[in-house]
């Protein structure tokens, strides 16, 4: 029951993320600006735990795979993040929380096009993964491509079909973004867990990770927000909250949880439950952001959260017989981070 428990905290933690996050850009907060502050704030917290506990093993790997962290780097904190947050400017927190579980049908893919990942057409689970891919990538066309009726027909219908057609491109425009920072995404799974087989030392690398990413993207906010020293600042308000919740809860109280529960119970128990992330959210955003829901992005969110569980189902074969590390490598959370 305990593990069932502390995965369900991990699905409410980064369910509040999504919220705060889309709150924060709601208010005019730079994405880019984000992503630096949310990875500063989780380099100082978790460099003193990584300093303290991987001492040895730090500089043993790290000059031998410092190309190969700089270049996980470039994926993950600063493609994937910025497209990720850009993209929710341009939707809702329940469409970003509903398009990141097409994640594992995207790396079971590219892992299977550079060789990591075997498929067997006669075997019934490899037939899942790949059917569960299929299913993933259309719902998430689905979702971004067609938005039909609202559920709740009681708003008000101004602006005229100029304005719907205006929302309906910007809707498609974010859902590129993030389907592409998805696949950035997968990239950044697949080069992590190359990567910890020359440094393992997971703790150590997510520090690395997450320094590295700060000076990436502090380049990138710069460039973008050049002449806006504004996009920079922070009061107490919903701002700071974003930035610190994420480094704080995100990337450092719910990565300690998840790779508790890894260890004891593999990562295809933890994949189970991400769909629940996006009932949380869907929750919370129609109470906190008055986020409307329509038919189109529901059935959209049904096909993704049903080709999901057709690779997680193929995958448990893998993890059962220890026949594939990839995922088994990789701390989860780090999809977070």
């Amino acid at each position: 029951m305990k593990p069932v428990i502390a995965v369900v905290m991990l699905q409410v933690g980064s369910a509040g993320m999504d919220v705060i996050s889309k709150v924060a850009l709601n208010e005019g907060m730079s994405n880019y600006v984000f992503v630096v502050y949310r990875h500063a704030v989780a380099t100082l917290l978790i460099s003193p735990f990584a300093l303290l506990l991987d001492r040895s093993a730090v500089p043993l790997f790290f000059l031998r795979t410092f190309s190969s962290i700089v270049f996980v780097v470039t994926r993950r904190p600063v493609i994937n993040q910025n497209l990720y947050f850009l993209g929710m400017k341009y939707t809702t927190a329940t469409f970003a929380a509903a398009i990141v579980n097409i994640l594992p049908a995207l790396t079971f893919l590219m892992a299977f096009i550079i060789g990591l990942e075997k498929v067997r057409m006669k075997s019934i689970h490899s037939k899942a993964k790949v059917f569960g891919t299929i299913a993933t990538v259309a719902g998430a066309m689905v979702m971004t491509l067609i938005k039909g009726p609202a559920f709740e027909q009681d708003v008000a219908a101004g602006g005229g079909s100029s304005a719907t057609v205006a929302e309906s491109h910007s809707f498609m425009k974010g859902g590129l973004m993030m389907t592409v920072g998805c696949f950035s995404w997968a990239g950044f799974v697949i080069l992590q867990a190359i990567t910890l087989k020359e440094y393992p030392a997971d703790l150590s690398l997510t520090a690395l990770i997450c320094l590295a990413g700060t000076i990436e993207g502090g380049i990138v906010a710069l460039l973008v927000e050049w002449g806006r020293p504004e996009a920079w600042a922070l009061g107490w308000d919903t701002k700071l909250l974003a930035a610190v919740y994420s480094g704080v809860v995100c990337s450092g109280l719910l990565f300690y949880i998840q790779g508790i529960v890894m260890r004891e119970r593999g990562p295809v128990f933890v994949t189970a439950f991400n769909p629940l992330c996006m009932v949380l959210v869907a929750i919370m955003s129609s109470i906190f952001l008055d986020e409307e829901m329509f038919l189109g992005r529901v059935i959209g969110a049904a096909i993704i959260v049903a080709g999901l569980y057709l690779v997680v189902w193929g995958k448990s074969v893998d993890y059962d017989n220890s026949s594939a590390t990839l995922q088994e490598n990789q701390p989860l959370l780090e999809e977070r981070v």
